[in-house]
C-alpha cells in the first residue's frame, strides 16, 4: 500500500478529535480566536469594506493567519476530493438514510452516484428556482450569515475556540446551535420537504 492509498482510507474519528484538541491548545497558548467567520471578516477588510462600515476599519494583517487557514481549507478540500477520494462511499448512519429517504432525499450511496455528503438532486442550480430549493439555499444561507453575525461567531469559533477558553457566551451559542439543529431536523425539514 502506497502513501496515497493509506491516506485515502477512512480514518478513525479520534484522529480528528486529537487534531482539534491540538489546534485548540495552540490557539489558547497563542491567545488567538479560531473561526471561519473571522477569516471572512479579514477578506472584507482587504476588500475595502472599512470605507463604508466602521466595523471593518482595522488592519487585515492581524488576521493574516486566518486568511491562510481559509485558503488552505479550500485547497485541502480540492486535494481531498480530486486526489485522495476513498473508493468507498461515505458511511452515513442507516437511521439517517432512512429518515432522509422518507423525506424524499436521495443520497449518493454508491460510486456511480458520487461519494459526497450532499444530495446532488436537491442542491443544484435548477432546484434553486423551486420553493424548496429557494428556502434551503437562499433563506438558509441568509440565516447562517445572520446567525453568525448575531452570535458574533460561527460554530467552529464558538464550539472549539470559545468553549476551550471557557467563554460563557460560546457555551450558550453552542447550546443554541444544537437546539436550532434539532428544531430544523424534526420540525422544519418535514415541512420544507413536503412543499
Amino acid at each position: 500500500m502506497n502513501l496515497i492509498e493509506f491516506i485515502s482510507q477512512p480514518w478513525h474519528w479520534s484522529v480528528t478529535g486529537l487534531g482539534i484538541a491540538l489546534v485548540a491548545f495552540l490557539l489558547v497558548y497563542a491567545g488567538e480566536r479560531f473561526g471561519l467567520s473571522s477569516s471572512f471578516e479579514a477578506f472584507c477588510i482587504i476588500g475595502g469594506a472599512g470605507k463604508k462600515v466602521p466595523y471593518f476599519k482595522r488592519d487585515w494583517k492581524e488576521k493574516a493567519w486566518l486568511i491562510v487557514f481559509a485558503v488552505g481549507s479550500a485547497i485541502g478540500g480540492y486535494i481531498g476530493v480530486t486526489l485522495l477520494q476513498s473508493p468507498e462511499p461515505v458511511r452515513i448512519a442507516a437511521d439517517s438514510v432512512q429518515s432522509l429517504t422518507a423525506l424524499g432525499v436521495h443520497l449518493p450511496l454508491s460510486k456511480a452516484e458520487g461519494l459526497g455528503y450532499i444530495p446532488v438532486d436537491l442542491f443544484n442550480f435548477s432546484n434553486l428556482l423551486t420553493v424548496k430549493g429557494f428556502i434551503l439555499m437562499i433563506v438558509g444561507g441568509f440565516l447562517i450569515g445572520f446567525g453568525t453575525r448575531y452570535a458574533d461567531g460561527c460554530t467552529s469559533g464558538h464550539s472549539i475556540s470559545g468553549i476551550a477558553n471557557l467563554q460563557p457566551s460560546s457555551m450558550v451559542a453552542t447550546i443554541g446551535f444544537f437546539i436550532g439543529g434539532l428544531i430544523t431536523t424534526h420540525l422544519l425539514f418535514p415541512f420544507i420537504f413536503s412543499l
